[in-house]
């Protein structure tokens, strides 16, 4: 690999551009489309409650906050003007997922037009279309998804950065990168590899690129002031949450455990890319569809040296610093690492640009497919026959349905419009009821930054829990002690083969202010 800090802006183009085949303008708006549709359309028909995060996600955009307990508010804000158009219903959080997953590839789609042909760039992006977290998992809405586009299009301005050192960029990536930042705090992870790569280039001995950089870091800190701000008066909410889900204390036998899990865990959900790689090399070798070099032979030194360090970096830093201090880590903190990773093909692909295309668009159209009515069809109405305790399953609209008729028999003429409960049972319940009803997280007004505490119980709430779970907050358990109606219900799950859950319910009747009010 070359250390010239100077890319070669001509070599790609020269060596490949006059083989490739033009795209059409409508080609990769169309596949993205369709990927959208594919993928929300049967996990929305399929699917009677979404994710967890994804009903987080429908609770909190309740209103537009500087910050949540548990995360930044970037996600919770796209959330939140989509909910005043559609309300809340269970597809609204797939659709919103899998649209800032498709703004991703095509953010990946314009870095790689920046190295090699559109077409080239094409088959990388096809292929890395097909990663769980791009597919599968590109319909959860959640803070790791709705980042992949910011990340996706920082890393792009910050290769333009770098190889024009137009201000312009490093303007861009100052913005994108606050945005990254308002979505979930990892994004240092990248701005790692970013600073690894600028040291192994050179760039830090250039005036001009401490310039761009201080200009990029003066318009980051103006995006994240107002959330800075809220972290301090929250006592750092997000970071408590953060620290509570990733500290433990792990001798080095342990550690290396988490970390080959955590690896086997990566590899699994980047599988689909490596079918997709091998069906394609298994086909070219059968029609002799190969040349002497590769298409990575064809991209500069340079860029090499980016793919390189830009795309392997915030795996492998990851990796070191849960070995030194021994974090835990969740799989899905690592959505964002492999943005790259399509183009890691080109050392091994060879061969007819055009064929090569038109064989990864079959083989990716194939897979896309494929695991959409797997995925689909196996959580939503294979898991119900089974009666498995799955989410996409939940039986939020009979839940609310019942919840409903207790209210109304209680307080009739009062619409219901607090529901208290833990996230997820109270989002199941209120979006079934009305876009309106809000939900009143563990009874704590930290969590619930919608609501007034000098009025949020003057027209009264439900009050819910699940006798059945292992944790109850205690301000829930108190606050249904002063109920005037109560009760228990049972629903199961999903069929005659599924849990029977057990709900607690107590209904606060509305107050003489509420009253007069009406």
């Amino acid at each position: 690999m070359a250390s010239s800090s100077t890319p070669d802006r001509t070599k790609m183009r020269l060596g490949a551009s006059a083989n490739d085949p033009a795209l059409p303008v409508w080609l990769l708006p169309a596949l993205l489309c369709g990927m959208v549709l594919l993928w929300a359309g049967l996990v929305g028909v399929t699917h009677q409650a979404p994710d967890l995060d994804g009903m987080e996600e429908l609770v909190w955009a309740s209103s537009f906050e500087w910050g949540y307990y548990k995360h930044p508010p970037l996600p919770t804000w796209f959330l939140y003007p989509l909910t005043w158009l559609f309300g809340k219903p269970v597809w609204l959080p797939f659709l919103a997922a899998q649209v800032l997953t498709a703004l991703a590839l095509w953010f990946i789609w314009r870095l790689g037009c920046e190295w090699t042909t559109p077409a080239r760039s094409l088959i990388a992006v096809l292929a890395l279309s097909t990663t769980a977290y791009f597919s599968m998992r590109g319909t959860i809405y959640n803070h790791n998804t709705a980042q992949l586009w910011s990340v996706a299009a920082a890393t792009w301005f910050y290769y333009r950065a770098l190889k024009y050192e137009r201000l312009s960029s490093w303007l861009a990536l100052g913005l994108l990168v606050g945005l990254a930042f308002l979505t979930k705090y990892s994004v240092v992870v990248q701005l790692a590899a970013f600073a690894l790569f600028a040291l192994r280039q050179g760039y830090w001995r250039r005036p001009s690129f401490w310039k761009g950089a201080c200009l990029a870091a003066v318009l980051f800190l103006l995006v994240v002031t107002p959330h800075l701000i809220w972290l301090v008066q929250s006592d750092f909410a997000p970071l408590a949450y953060l620290e509570s889900r990733s500290a433990e204390d792990m001798g080095l036998g342990k550690r290396l455990a988490e970390i080959w899990g955590f690896l086997s865990d990566q590899l699994a959900r980047n599988s689909p890319l490596l079918v997709a790689w091998l069906a394609l090399a298994w086909w070219n070798r059968r029609t002799g569809n190969r040349s002497a070099n590769s298409y990575a032979h064809d991209l500069a030194d340079w860029d090499k040296s980016f793919l390189l360090w830009v795309g392997l970096g915030p795996l492998g830093l990851t990796v070191l610093v849960a070995l030194l201090t021994g974090s835990v880590l969740a799989a899905s903190w690592a959505t964002t690492f492999f943005i790259l990773y399509g183009f890691f093909i080109f050392w091994w692909l060879s061969g007819d640009v055009r064929l090569n295309l038109r064989r990864m668009l079959v083989l990716v159209v194939g897979l896309h497919v494929l695991m959409a009515v797997a995925y689909s069809v196996a959580r939503g109405p294979v898991a119900y026959q089974l009666g498995r305790d799955s989410r996409p399953t939940f039986p939020g609209p009979q839940l609310a349905a019942q919840m409903h008729a207790l209210w109304q028999e209680h307080v009739p003429g009062t619409p219901l419009r607090l529901v208290a409960a833990e996230t997820w049972l109270g989002g199941n319940i209120a979006v079934h009821v009305s876009p309106q009803t809000q939900v009143f997280i563990d009874a704590n007004f930290q969590k619930s930054p919608w609501l007034d505490p000098a009025t949020t119980l003057e027209c009264g709430a439900l009050v819910v829990y699940d006798n059945n779970e292992d944790f109850v907050a205690e301000d829930l358990i108190l606050l249904r002690g002063h109920s005037a109606w109560s009760g228990v219900v049972q629903q199961r799950w999903s069929s005659e083969k599924s849990p029977m859950l057990e709900i607690a319910w107590g209904i606060l009747p509305p107050t003489e202010r509420c009253l007069v009010a009406q």
